[in-house]
């Protein structure tokens, strides 16, 4: 089922232990939750690219997206309040684990000219945000039914408490970091 809960269970939560030395091992950081959020901005001239966004972040992510709303109006994008921008998923358990061993062992290798991902893009909690610019990158999308390449973020939260600690846990997780 979820090869990498197991790992962090049986290697990873030991050696964070170890390493930060820690007391007790439920004071080690844990990965809590991944958000998959893609912007549609096209949406507002195509509601059919909103569709096409949310069962592509269904296959992806086997669970089903909420449809994000703008939260103010923006004149000059042509922006009203209450208007559908953008579709998010949160994933949490197996999904969870699922998702984040696709995306370290097979999904971040498929992008052409890959060289790692920045070590430095943590919040300062401990929290870890990625872009990907196209969702083909996921061997779930065919490529010749996608109807735009769109980008997505995928933000990894953690109960990190510096961002040394939630690097470590992904470093050991498996994120492919540039050296």
């Amino acid at each position: 089922m979820a090869r990498l809960r197991d790992r962090y269970k049986q290697e990873i939560l030991p050696q964070l232990v170890q390493e930060f030395k820690f007391k007790n091992s439920l004071q080690a950081p844990r990965i809590t939750k991944v958000v998959v959020n893609v912007g549609v901005g096209e949406a507002l001239t195509n509601a059919k690219a909103l569709d096409a966004a949310v069962g592509d972040i269904t296959n992806i992510t086997g669970q089903k997206p909420i449809i994000t709303k703008a939260k103010k109006s923006i004149a000059t994008f042509k922006l009203r309040e209450g208007r559908a921008i953008g579709v998010k998923v949160t994933l949490r358990g197996d999904r969870m684990w699922q998702f984040l061993d696709r995306l370290c062992n097979i999904v971040l290798p498929r992008i052409r000219d890959f060289r790692g991902i920045a070590p430095d893009a943590f919040d300062g909690r401990g929290n870890y945000t990625l872009g990907l610019r196209e969702q083909i990158a996921f061997p779930e999308i065919p490529y010749d039914k996608i109807d735009k390449i769109r980008g997505m973020e995928i933000s990894i939260v953690t109960t990190a408490r510096t961002d040394e600690e939630g690097r470590r846990l992904l470093e050991l997780v498996g994120m492919p970091f540039r050296s």
